[in-house]
C-alpha cells in the first residue's frame, strides 16, 4: 500500500498538504509557485508525447490561448440562460458543427439535433437514459435490454447499473470486431438499443456499423454508435482517403452518436456532444419538475450547473482549427501511426492485432505482454493495458507526432522485447491484477482491489 501511494502521489512530501481548511488562507502567490510546482512534476511525461492518448493536442499556443478564452468564460453557467445566453449560443453552435460532420445533410428532414455534456462517459449515460424512457413511453417497456460488443466503452455498463437497464454483452469475431450474427441472436421483446463503436477503444477497429444499424432498423431499435474515441477524426481521415467504413447520420439506422470534442476535437477537457437523430428522441433526454417549491427547473443533461468556460474554450478550438486544422491534424496522425504499425510488423515477438488506423494494439504469442509493458514504463512510457486477450495498445495523438518519437517507440519496443526475452522473470507490473481478472472466481477480488486503489488516491 504505500509503494501504491508513493507511485499516485509524488507530490505526498514537499508540496503543500491540508486536511482542514488553513485558519488563514494562503497567499496567492504561494498558491500560484505550488501549482507551477506540481506542473513540473507531471508535464514533461505527456509533453514529450510518452503517453498514450490522455493529451490530444498539448501545444502549448493552443492550451494558452484555450486558458484566455476559459478566463473571459470563467463566470458563465449555462443553467442561467437568460443571464449567460452567449453559452447556450455556443453550445447550439458545438452541436450544429458536429452534426454537420458526422452526416446531418444526408438527412434534412429529420434535423438531426443534439446537447453538450461533460465528456464521453456522461454522453453514453445520457443516450442510454434516453432510449429506456423512449421505450417505456412508445413501446410500454419497463424491463429495458441493451445489446452491446464485448469491447464498447465500460460506460454501457454504468449506464446499465445507473438506470437499471440489463446489458447483453455479444462476442467479438476473430477480426476483434462486433459479432453481427451474435448481435441478431440477443435481441428480445425488451431490447431497447443495440450498441457500435467507432472505434471502440481496446483495438482501434470500427464495428459492423452498417450492418448493425440495419439491424436495429429492421426491428424497430435505436441504434447508438459511439464515436467518442473516433468521431472528431475518421471524418478528416476519410476525406484524406483513408478507408473509414460509414458509422454516421449517412446510415438510416443510426439514430444517435457520441462525439467527444475534448480527444480529437481539441478542446479542453470537459466536453462531449451526445447527437440524435431527431428532437423527438431527445426530448426524452431533458430532465423537468413543475413541482418543486424553488420553481420550474429543468436540465438538458445530468448536471445542473456546469462550467460555461468549457463551452466557450470548445466552440473556440472547432472555430480556430476549422476544416483544414483537422485535416491536417488527421494527416499527421495517421502518418505516424502507419510508421508505428510498420515498425511492430517487424517485430516477430509481437502481433499488430488487426490493421487499425490510429490506435494500435499489439499482443504476443511467445511473451508476456505484460512485461514488455513494465519494461516501456521503466523507459518512460505510458502506454495502455488490456485484456481478453493480454495485449498492449498506443492511442497516437499530436503528441507524438513530433519528429523521430514513432521510431522511438519501436526502437524501445525492440529493447523492450529483447530484455524480456533475456529475463523470463522480468516483474510484469499490473500483469497479475489483469490475469486475475481474466478468472471469473477472482474478479470480485480484482474489482475490491480497485476500490481499494479509488480510496488511496482521495487519501490526505
Amino acid at each position: 500500500m504505500q509503494e501504491l501511494q508513493k507511485s499516485l502521489k509524488p507530490y505526498h512530501e514537499g508540496f503543500l498538504s491540508f486536511s482542514r481548511l488553513p485558519e488563514e488562507g494562503c497567499g496567492r502567490e504561494e498558491i500560484l509557485r505550488e501549482m507551477e510546482k506540481l506542473k513540473s512534476v507531471e508535464e514533461a511525461r505527456w509533453k514529450e508525447g510518452r503517453v498514450s492518448g490522455a493529451v490530444y493536442h498539448g501545444d502549448s499556443g493552443h492550451v494558452d490561448f484555450l486558458n484566455q478564452v476559459y478566463a473571459l468564460n470563467s463566470q458563465s453557467n449555462p443553467l442561467h440562460a437568460d443571464v449567460w445566453p452567449s453559452t447556450t449560443k455556443f453550445e447550439a453552435e458545438i452541436v450544429a458543427m458536429t452534426a454537420h460532420m458526422l452526416g446531418a445533410d444526408a438527412d434534412p428532414g429529420h434535423g438531426v439535433c443534439g446537447t453538450v455534456t461533460s465528456g464521453g462517459t456522461e454522453s453514453i449515460l445520457v443516450a442510454m437514459k434516453t432510449y429506456r424512457d423512449w421505450a417505456r413511453e412508445t413501446k410500454g417497456i419497463t424491463a429495458p435490454e441493451m445489446v452491446a460488443p464485448a469491447t464498447a466503452h465500460a460506460a454501457f455498463d454504468k449506464a446499465a447499473q445507473y438506470f437499471g437497464i440489463k446489458i447483453i454483452r455479444i462476442p467479438v469475431g476473430p477480426d476483434f470486431r462486433a459479432d453481427v450474427v451474435a448481435a441478431r441472436k440477443a435481441i428480445t421483446a425488451n431490447t431497447i438499443v443495440l450498441i457500435g463503436s467507432a472505434p471502440p477503444f481496446p483495438h482501434g477497429l470500427v464495428d459492423p456499423i452498417e450492418e448493425l444499424s440495419e439491424l436495429a432498423r429492421e426491428h424497430g431499435l435505436g441504434f447508438h454508435t459511439d464515436g467518442c474515441l473516433g468521431g472528431f477524426l475518421l471524418p478528416w481521415a476519410e476525406k484524406l482517403g483513408y478507408p473509414v467504413p460509414r458509422f454516421d447520420f449517412r446510415l438510416p439506422g443510426v439514430t444517435s452518436i457520441s462525439a467527444d470534442t475534448h480527444k480529437y476535437g481539441y478542446a479542453a477537457k470537459g466536453t462531449s456532444v451526445v447527437l440524435y437523430r431527431n428532437a423527438e428522441l431527445r426530448h426524452f433526454q431533458y430532465y423537468t419538475t413543475t413541482d418543486w417549491p424553488g420553481g420550474l427547473y429543468f436540465s438538458p443533461t445530468l448536471a445542473g450547473s456546469r462550467p460555461g468556460g468549457l463551452s466557450a474554450a470548445c466552440w473556440a478550438a472547432l472555430v480556430t482549427l476549422g476544416e483544414s486544422g483537422y485535416l491536417r491534424a488527421a494527416g499527421a496522425i495517421l502518418e505516424t501511426a502507419a510508421t508505428i504499425k510498420q515498425g511492430l510488423r517487424e517485430i516477430p515477438e509481437l502481433q499488430l492485432i488487426g490493421d487499425p488506423l490510429f490506435v494500435i494494439a499489439f499482443m504476443s504469442e511467445t511473451l508476456d505482454i505484460f512485461q514488455v509493458m513494465e519494461a516501456m514504463t521503466r523507459k518512460g512510457w505510458g502506454l495502455n493495458g488490456l485484456h481478453f486477450p493480454p495485449a498492449v495498445h498506443i492511442c497516437v495523438t499530436l503528441r507524438h507526432t513530433q519528429p523521430g518519437l514513432g521510431q522511438r517507440l519501436i526502437a524501445d519496443l525492440k529493447e523492450a522485447v529483447a530484455y524480456v526475452k533475456g529475463r523470463p522473470d522480468a516483474p510484469a507490473g499490473v500483469g497479475p491484477v489483469y490475469g486475475m481478472a481474466s478468472v471469473v472466481e477472482l474478479r470480485g477480488m480484482v474489482s475490491e482491489l480497485l476500490r481499494m486503489y479509488m480510496d488511496v488516491l482521495y487519501q490526505v
